[in-house]
């Protein structure tokens, strides 16, 4: 994610200010090569599944709750401690991808070819990480007493009940909120702005629960492994539709409209240099 540290630490940052920035850190993840994606992707992956993991310690130790509002609130709360460890570790998710990485392209700053060299790389790495920690969960949780098979089938449950059609605009407003995380985390000039802005939106995603490619993998696969009778064709279902989803929702709606909103104000984000004083150096 972005980098502050060389920001000015008063006044805000203009929207072709925050829309460079956004460019210039996926330009740099574009270039890197893909055995560092790869690995990062793995993290990524890893790191989001305790959300996972939580959600499904929740619903262990409380299986009842006062109200439904109750239940999504607290499950929504767990799961965006996970989004914190990715955003703020700087891992790469893909999710956040479909965004970041869309922006350069748009620019004409890379290719098509890049970007899906990019994405390819980054989705498989995060869907080992998932399936690696689904089996960590199946293997860990009943034995230490923290996670119970009906947990994990509640939360599978709550995402493949849905038609396709609802997955894939649930999965649309889930890669939107994950593309405005990004944008509004570039926007921030601190770290503790950063962490209440990850934990705001990314908290929404929980609640719906709207269907987030990455993080749904873990509660489903994490359900299959422990046997509760989610099958390879309902797993296969959700992630084809709610990554198509995921890929619009952040690739439109917020890369796209973004990066359309500076391009009508006719400014040239290329040539946009912020300076120490916090002024753009064309003043």
């Amino acid at each position: 994610m972005s980098d502050s540290s060389d920001e000015p630490s008063g006044g805000s940052l203009s929207y072709s200010n925050i829309l460079e920035r956004e460019m210039e850190n996926a330009v740099r993840e574009l270039d890197r090569p893909s055995k560092g994606l790869l690995v990062s992707g793995l993290s990524a992956g890893l790191n989001l599944s305790f959300g996972a993991l939580f959600m499904g310690m929740v619903l262990t130790f409380s299986p009842t709750f006062p109200s439904v509002f109750v239940e999504r609130f607290v499950l929504a709360a767990a799961s965006s401690i996970a989004f914190l460890f990715v955003v703020l570790g700087q891992t790469e998710l893909f999710t956040a991808h479909t965004t970041l990485a869309v922006l350069p392209l748009l620019d004409g700053r890379t290719s098509l070819r890049q970007l899906g060299r990019l994405w390819g790389v980054v989705y498989v790495g995060n869907l080992v990480g998932c399936a690696l920690f689904a089996g960590l969960i199946a293997v860990l949780g009943p034995a230490l007493d923290i996670v119970a098979a009906s947990a994990f089938d509640s939360l599978a449950r709550s995402l493949l009940a849905n038609s396709s059609w609802a997955i894939l605009l649930s999965g649309v407003v889930a890669g939107w909120l994950m593309g405005l995380t990004t944008w509004l985390v570039a926007a921030s000039r601190d770290t503790v702005g950063q962490i209440l802005i990850i934990l705001v939106v990314t908290s929404t995603i929980g609640f719906g629960p709207f269907h987030h490619a990455i993080l749904g993998t873990t509660e489903v696969l994490g359900a299959a492994f422990l046997g509760t009778g989610v099958t390879l064709v309902e797993f296969g279902r959700f992630l084809l539709v709610t990554t198509v989803g995921n890929v619009v929702g952040g690739s439109v709606f917020v890369a796209g409209l973004n990066y359309g909103h500076i391009a009508l104000v006719g400014e040239d984000t290329a040539e946009l240099d912020i300076d120490e004083s916090g002024t753009d150096s064309d003043d």
